[in-house]
């Protein structure tokens, strides 16, 4: 898989609300070709574009994202909290957000978020057949800090691109996942990188993706041990981005 130096983060979050449609657009205007964004569940099992657990962070509303139903999700201004310019922007479903991407010709990094007390099941159920044939699997990138999430989608599909999410440091036993998973990319807070470990995942073969990068001079002597891809919220701020778009 060819991943491009730069994901936009939850869309292009600098720019428009996270997670949402218009983050999504704002992308593709702004030249980002790859995107992450953040997909669980509501209560009643539709999967939506959304990173918390609540919705009192990034709409008008208050409550567990699992409380609601699709109708109920649909009453909340997801974009104004943003900037007023976003009222009336509604909480994105997977496959509404997928419509997008295919349209715009993006590529997605797709986080699957779970609860530590939840199993993965119920989500993958959902996500999974939407997947299918949305985009072309050198466009689509699957990962979670979830193992069982992605022990799950491996046993379905020997072939899922997967990425694996660390936080924090990179631990010891990290080859052990990488082995067992077989993904495409390792994620790593780029705060906490060690680059013994980071030269490791790179000269192993895999794709190192470093999250969630806004500051491009404290992080440019990363780039020279091979990182892969940035997500950042945003990219433009990087003078790699830009001289590309130039050129």
């Amino acid at each position: 898989m060819a991943l491009p130096q730069f994901i936009g983060h939850r869309g292009y979050s600098a720019r428009a609300p996270e997670n949402t449609l218009s983050a999504l657009h704002a992308a593709a205007d702004a030249g980002i070709a790859w995107v992450e964004l953040d997909v669980q569940c509501l209560g009643d099992g539709t999967p939506v574009i959304w990173h918390d657990t609540h919705v009192r962070r990034c709409s008008d509303g208050k409550g567990r994202l699992k409380e609601l139903t699709l109708a109920e999700a649909r009453q909340l201004d997801v974009g104004r909290w943003f900037d007023p310019r976003f009222e009336g922007e509604r909480m994105a479903t997977l496959k509404e957000a997928l419509d997008v991407i295919a349209e715009r010709g993006l590529g997605l990094n797709l986080e699957f978020k779970l609860d530590h007390r939840d199993e993965p099941s119920p989500l993958i159920d959902a996500v999974l057949p939407i997947l299918n044939g949305g985009l072309p699997r050198e466009r689509l990138l699957m990962s979670s800090f979830s193992n069982d999430v992605l022990d799950e989608i491996r046993q379905r599909d020997k072939k899922a691109p997967l990425g694996i999410l660390f936080s924090e440091e990179i631990p010891r036993d990290w080859l052990w996942d990488a082995e067992r998973l077989e993904p495409e990319s390792i994620h790593v807070d780029w705060r906490y990188m060690n680059e013994a470990r980071a030269r490791e995942i790179i000269e192993g073969g895999m794709a190192l993706v470093c999250y969630t990068v806004n500051d491009p001079d404290r992080f440019n002597d990363w780039w020279d041990i091979g990182v892969t891809s940035v997500i950042s919220d945003d990219p433009l701020r990087f003078d790699r981005f830009t001289r590309a778009l130039e050129n």
